[in-house]
């Protein structure tokens, strides 16, 4: 009898147990129904497949269901998804939205610890966002030393190009190591050599991670346990692999700079200006200023402008082969306010408006971070009329801002003009937001803005671009999914003026 009456207990616990699991929470954004457990992973997996891209498949549902703001269950976590410039604005501008989520994989993300930049939240990250945003500025972030360090890699660029004799090329080969030496100039103090096989590791590096978090990203968010399972498959093995190799790469550089610091070094590079303030602090206690937080605010970095950028540019490249009279309008203009030996920068921006209207139409066009957050509700909230419980997870569909038919009229069509006014000044930026808005807003949007402009119209001066004739060449608008979007490889002529 009692045996019986413990299994009835039991049984009647695990009910109501599957029945909580299964209960949205009371005014909850409209979405599909989840299962135990695992909530709504596995139909949005399928769905993200169907879609190509898992930002496809959040709009899929939200048409299906009629709402910009959509509430899921990955997983444990709740995750709200707000589409629409609205609920994007709205999700941007309210401060209980700016928290991360403290979730197993973001913790992986930086070694199993919750640091750097782009993924805290709190005191901590105000101290060490307030740090490098300082430590920018002295160094002359936006201002004449960072064109320099830019025009500097522009004329290798230029280099490289002319050796090529006008061999087909894919840029996107070519294009992320001047990027990615604009960032370590800044970090370290130093440029790498273009053929140093320290920056082809660096390069292969992070290439390699985004590959790998945009395969295991899904599943160790939404269901970690699975690594303790089937650790190769989930890419868990493979990205604490990763997270060691890039440790140790910036490591080797930072017990450089402790060995060689002295005072007057402090604003020589953002790692010397780390340890000076890490020593000024080390007799504080619970000081956070440390070599590992150095490593994730360095690793934050590269990730957050390294590829980007350099896509951005590629795919700049692509369309200006792929549409030779908006490369001559964009031609002429730079011809009749630059001489030819002038170097561009920054501030030659005002005087080649459809040249700045041409690169806002490449990021709104082709919109390569579909989806940006994550964020985290710091308490009960709203969304759109929604209720949003604390802590839960909040992702933001960018292309449903950028691809708006109501505002853009014809999004599909890549029109540079639509960012002009009839006197040629720039207008209608106010819902092209790739660099987000509000308190979180990129770190690095000067510095992304001041090398696509450079290094396009630095080539554009002395390279007119051409499509090959091999077909299998041939350049697709079409772009590989993933966390972030990327052309697929194509090759183009680089012929001298």
């Amino acid at each position: 009898m009692i045996v019986a009456i413990l299994l009835i207990l039991l049984i009647a616990a695990l009910v109501g147990y599957l029945l909580q699991e299964l209960q949205r929470p009371p005014n909850y954004p409209p979405g599909p129904r989840w299962l135990p457990f695992v909530g709504n992973t596995p139909a949005i997996r399928k769905l993200a497949r169907a879609a190509e891209g898992q930002h496809l498949a959040f709009e899929t549902l939200a048409k299906q269901y009629n709402s910009a703001v959509i509430g899921l269950k990955l997983g444990r976590e709740y995750v709200v998804v707000a589409m629409g410039y609205p609920a994007v604005r709205e999700v941007h501008s309210k401060e209980v939205f700016d928290g991360r989520p403290n979730n197993f994989f973001i913790r992986l993300r930086t070694m199993g610890t919750r640091l750097g930049v782009t993924c805290t939240d709190g005191p901590f990250w105000t101290e060490h966002r307030n740090f490098v945003t300082r430590h920018l500025r002295q160094a002359g972030y936006g201002r004449k030393p960072m064109q320099l360090q830019i025009q500097n890699e522009l004329n290798e660029l230029i280099g490289i190009v002319r050796d090529l004799s006008e061999e087909p090329v894919w840029p996107g080969s070519i294009l992320p190591t001047s990027v990615i030496n604009v960032l370590w100039t800044f970090t370290t103090g130093s440029r790498i050599a273009r053929d140093d096989e320290r920056l082809a590791r660096l390069l292969l590096l992070l290439q390699n991670r985004s590959k790998a978090f945009d395969m295991s990203g899904g599943i160790l968010s939404q269901l970690p346990w699975l690594r303790y399972i089937a650790p190769e498959w989930t890419g868990y093995n493979l990205l604490k692999r990763f997270n060691k190799e890039l440790n140790d790469f910036f490591m080797i550089t930072i017990k450089k700079h402790h060995e060689q610091y002295s005072d007057n070094k402090c604003n020589d590079d953002l790692i010397y200006a780390y340890i000076k303030e890490m020593k000024e602090k080390q007799h504080e206690e619970g000081s956070t200023f440390t070599d590992l937080q150095l490593t994730m605010i360095i690793l934050d970095i590269f990730i957050a402008g390294s590829q980007t950028t350099s896509i951005t540019i590629d795919l700049a490249f692509m369309i200006l082969a792929l549409m030779p009279e908006i490369q001559q309008k964009i031609r002429d203009e730079i011809d009749a306010n630059l001489q030819p030996d002038e170097l561009p920068q920054q501030i030659d921006r005002t005087n080649l408006p459809y040249t700045e209207a041409f690169l806002l139409e490449v990021q709104r066009f082709f919109h390569i971070v579909p989806v940006s957050g994550p964020r985290r509700a710091l308490g009960d909230c709203t969304l759109s009329g929604y209720r949003v419980p604390k802590n839960a997870t909040i992702l933001m569909g960018l292309r449903t801002v950028h691809m708006d038919q109501d505002h853009w009229g014809d999004p599909e069509k890549f029109r540079p003009e639509r960012f002009l006014d009839t006197d040629l000044k720039i207008t209608n930026t106010e819902r092209l937001i790739p660099f987000g808005l509000g308190r979180r807003r990129c770190l690095g949007e000067l510095l992304a803005r001041s090398c696509m402009f450079t290094f396009m119209v630095g080539i554009l001066q002395k390279f007119t671009l051409h499509k090959t004739e091999n077909g299998s060449d041939e350049p697709c608008l079409s772009l590989l999914p993933g966390i972030t979007l990327s052309p697929k490889p194509y090759k183009i002529i680089f012929r001298s003026r």
